[in-house]
């Protein structure tokens, strides 16, 4: 029997129901005061950001690619490095050090947490190894206590792509901020979300801070003096406008994603084909991912379309299986990460869902499965 009422993956309808008033008078503001490159929205928004993040500096960037980029930029990673990072994560984070002209090495994951295994870290490090850029999946932290002590011994450098887990905590600090960088996106459909692209580099070295400022400008620090080669890479004033409203908002719905979790949790506890993410401390659930054992994952993906409710795969290929890698050193046995690119499956989550509907998802898949 098909669902009378279509249940997207993502709807950020209440969303903009609950503050489109706030964001209407907030963007007419910023539109009437005719400063829409680097104005005072985008540095307000910079100061709120740090504020929360518990950082020294904010920086804000055209896309969370771009703060990945100019993040291994500022520490100096170009040809001839090696940054070690995970396979198992959106192409932008290989394709980051790769713009640098470094080398991805890739480590394997963990089977529970989807993460960088850090007990696999040591065994890639080599002489041209420069960083580690672990990845916090899903917006569930990495295990960034034994990756910093592993780095600081080896004398590397951590860059932390927190593209899914703006609000996310490792033993009570933000995500972002444990490394030398952090760096976020805020595409549409993350946790803290624009209007567009936008991305943020956070970081509490001065110097770094500095220097990403330079290198988000065709690396000037003053206009017409440049002396870089840098990037068009500036966070819009339409968009700091339009999260500086959002902002405030974000501890109450990442705080609705884990109810979301928890209540996913409560549905589907107990089946023998289904893996659920634990409700790991500072979790905030930028994706609800399962695995499914002993299935075909596509097949059962169809299904549900059919029955109105939408899911998604994050990702069917991992890193250093792509083309692009296949002719390179990146070119690894990384079987965790193979086995869950077959396995995953994302369920319908945002901080509203209701729990009907929450429910309507977790019967399809369970009858589903039950189908074979």
């Amino acid at each position: 029997m098909t669902t009378q009422t279509r249940i997207p993956v993502l709807d950020l309808g209440p969303q903009l129901e609950a503050l489109g008033d706030q964001l209407d008078q907030a963007v007419r503001r910023t539109l009437r005061s005719t400063h829409y490159i680097l104005g005072p929205e985008v540095r307000a928004f910079e100061q709120e950001a740090a504020r929360y993040l518990g950082a020294r500096h904010a920086v804000g960037l055209n896309s969370g690619t771009d703060a990945l980029v100019i993040a291994l930029r500022a520490l100096g990673i170009g040809p001839g490095d090696e940054v070690i990072t995970t396979p198992f994560t959106f192409f932008a984070t290989a394709e980051a050090i790769s713009q640098v002209g470094a080398a991805p090495v890739f480590v394997d994951v963990e089977a529970a947490s989807m993460n960088l295994d850090p007990a696999l870290i040591e065994a890639a490090i080599t002489p041209r190894t420069r960083a580690i850029l672990p990845v916090h999946l899903f917006g569930r932290p990495c295990a960034m206590t034994r990756i910093l002590e592993l780095a600081r011994s080896r004398g590397l450098q951590v860059v932390e792509d927190c593209a899914q887990s703006f609000g996310a905590r490792h033993q009570g600090r933000h995500t972002g901020t444990l490394g030398q960088l952090g760096c976020f996106s805020f595409f549409p459909s993350k946790n803290l979300g624009g209007c567009g692209d936008g991305g943020l580099l956070a970081t509490d070295d001065e110097r770094l801070a500095d220097l990403a400022r330079a290198l988000r400008a065709h690396g000037s620090r003053k206009k017409y003096h440049n002396e870089m080669l840098g990037y068009n890479s500036r966070l819009d004033e339409l968009q700091a406008t339009i999260l500086r409203v959002k902002l405030p908002h974000l501890e109450a719905w990442n705080a609705g994603r884990r109810r979301v979790a928890e209540g996913y949790r409560r549905l589907l506890e107990g089946h023998p084909r289904i893996v659920a993410p634990p409700l790991a401390e500072g979790h905030v659930f930028h994706q609800y991912t399962v695995r499914l054992l002993d299935c075909d994952r596509d097949q059962l993906q169809a299904r549900l379309a059919q029955e109105g409710v939408e899911t998604m795969v994050y990702y069917p290929v991992p890193c250093h299986r792509l083309q692009l890698y296949r002719h390179s050193h990146a070119q690894v046995s990384c079987p965790v990460a193979e086995r869950l690119s077959r396995e995953v499956l994302s369920l319908p989550i945002w901080p509203e869902l209701d729990p009907a509907a929450q429910a309507t998802v977790a019967g399809m898949l369970l009858a589903q499965l039950e189908r074979g």
